[in-house]
């Protein structure tokens, strides 16, 4: 017979599980261990310690009684000290100046057998005399080995400054038996406790790490593309914020997953339809109109536009990727947004010319210094001016563009209006999304653009940590916009 040694599951010591266990089970055994070292090895020295501070707790209540009793209180006082003495099983002798004997055992000397050594009294008052103090603690030996005895002896005053000597006697148990019955006691709790302490560790274990099992499975899943999984955190609060963190990524990574889709089939049609046209009309010139210089002119300004719509598009492309990864920083200066946008406004009176666009500049200042920015004055250039080809491009029938540049407390603003058909309100939320194109029906024919001129805006603006955003009504035109933090100029 042959046994398969596969089939086996070995034990991880490495994981949460295993750990969890096993120092669980070691903390009930180190409680454990604490446990039987101080009821069996050091039973003894505690108790006699608990003793000695009981009889001195004891002889403090009975000397402040004294200092404070008169004639009428003696009485009650020496009830209480009898009841004290019975509570506690010790005995109290005291010794009053005018010679009188107190016991609260009822006899003097003891004759307990434990008391036997201790009968003559008078050493112990000698002792307390000759002692600084006026105070011994010590503990005496029986002669038979039945009881050991704690000895407290010193001289008390009362409020007529009389000395009184108190003495008081508490045998000591011996512990050994006691012992003994603990031990038995505690190798049944031990095995009761180490077994339940065991089983119950590796009950949390499995319950604690389940959750981690579970998401540890979920992210393979996503790890293999699978960005439709969700994580299940169980019943405590981190697992389930990781388990909703880990959620929300696969649902960010499938958006993104998504985009790039979209990107890469948006990307391959716009370059294939321009590289199409160049092909078609570089056969049309080699086979129709090579001898043909009109003809010929014609489609190679047909092939001239199509490679400057692939060079277009290329280019944002590049542009938006080093942005969005960082290789290209910004270069921040000091510069006066009026001056840009009046000189780019200028590279448009062509427009104005040859298509009759109009180009209206409001301006609610007159001093160019309340438009000093801080900033790239190229990029933002380059956001001005596709805010600009956007309005023409989906300007519609109207050729009317308005740019509005205002200063408002510490931002400046900057606004471009259209007059077109406007942006449903389904898209608005879209609008910035890269390679993103609203309804067609709203471009004009001689657009050609590249779709990641809004997206292009977007990162530099976000770059710049720029407000900005777009208000739209359907047949009435759209107004984009952003505001950028002033420069402070100083005061001359």
């Amino acid at each position: 017979m042959k046994f398969n040694l596969s089939s086996y599951k070995t034990i991880d010591t490495k994981s949460l599980q295993f750990k969890l266990w096993l120092y669980f089970g070691l903390f009930a055994a180190f409680v454990l261990v604490i446990l039987w070292f101080l009821q069996i090895f050091f039973l003894q020295t505690y108790y006699q310690d608990m003793k000695a501070r009981q009889i001195l707790k004891i002889a403090d209540a009975i000397s402040k009684d004294y200092a404070s009793a008169d004639a009428s209180t003696f009485t009650s006082m020496i009830e209480e000290i009898t009841q004290i003495s019975y509570k506690n099983d010790m005995y109290v002798f005291m010794e009053f100046p005018e010679g009188i004997i107190l016991t609260s055992c009822g006899d003097y000397p003891p004759t307990r057998a434990s008391y036997k050594p201790l009968q003559d009294i008078n050493l112990i008052k000698h002792q307390v005399t000759q002692s600084p103090t006026h105070t011994v603690s010590f503990t005496a030996a029986s002669p038979s080995g039945e009881k050991d005895t704690m000895i407290y002896g010193s001289l008390i005053t009362n409020n007529k400054n009389e000395t009184t000597f108190l003495c008081i006697f508490a045998p000591l148990s011996p512990v050994e038996a006691t012992v003994d019955i603990l031990a038995n006691q505690l190798i049944y709790v031990t095995i009761i406790s180490l077994t339940l302490a065991f089983v119950f560790s590796l009950l949390l274990s499995r319950r604690v790490t389940k959750s981690i099992i579970h998401i540890k499975n979920s992210a393979a899943q996503l790890a293999k593309g699978n960005y439709n999984v969700t994580f299940d955190g169980g019943h405590y609060s981190e697992m389930i914020a990781l388990a909703d963190t880990l959620t929300y990524t696969s649902q960010e990574l499938a958006k993104t997953s998504n985009l790039q889709k979209d990107l890469i089939a948006n990307v391959s049609h716009d370059l294939r339809t321009p590289l199409t046209m160049v092909k078609s009309y570089a056969e049309m010139i080699r086979d129709l109109s090579g001898e043909n210089p009109k003809k010929r002119n014609a489609h190679l300004q047909v092939i001239i536009d199509e490679a400057d719509r692939l060079n277009l598009l290329v280019s944002d492309l590049l542009t938006i990727s080093k942005m969005q990864s960082g290789v290209e920083a910004l270069q921040i200066h000091d510069f006066d947004l009026k001056s840009v946008v009046t000189s780019l406004l200028q590279t448009y009176l062509i427009l104005e010319e040859q298509e009759g666009y109009q180009f209206e500049f409001n301006c609610n200042m007159e001093n160019s210094e309340s438009y000093m920015i801080s900033g790239d004055e190229t990029r933002l250039t380059q956001v001005v001016s596709n805010l600009l080809n956007n309005a023409i491009r989906y300007g519609g029938d109207s050729k009317h563009i308005l740019v509005t540049l205002n200063r408002e407390d510490e931002w400046v603003r900057l606004s471009v209006t259209d007059f077109g058909q406007g942006i449903p309100p389904e898209e608005l939320d879209h609008i910035w999304d890269r390679y993103y194109k609203a309804s067609s029906n709203r471009v004009r024919s001689l657009s050609g653009g590249s779709g990641l001129g809004l997206s292009i805006v977007k990162e530099i603006l976000l770059l710049h940590k720029a407000h900005f955003g777009v208000e739209s009504k359907e047949g009435k035109g759209s107004t984009f916009w952003f505001e950028i933090e002033a420069k402070e100029m100083p005061d001359k």
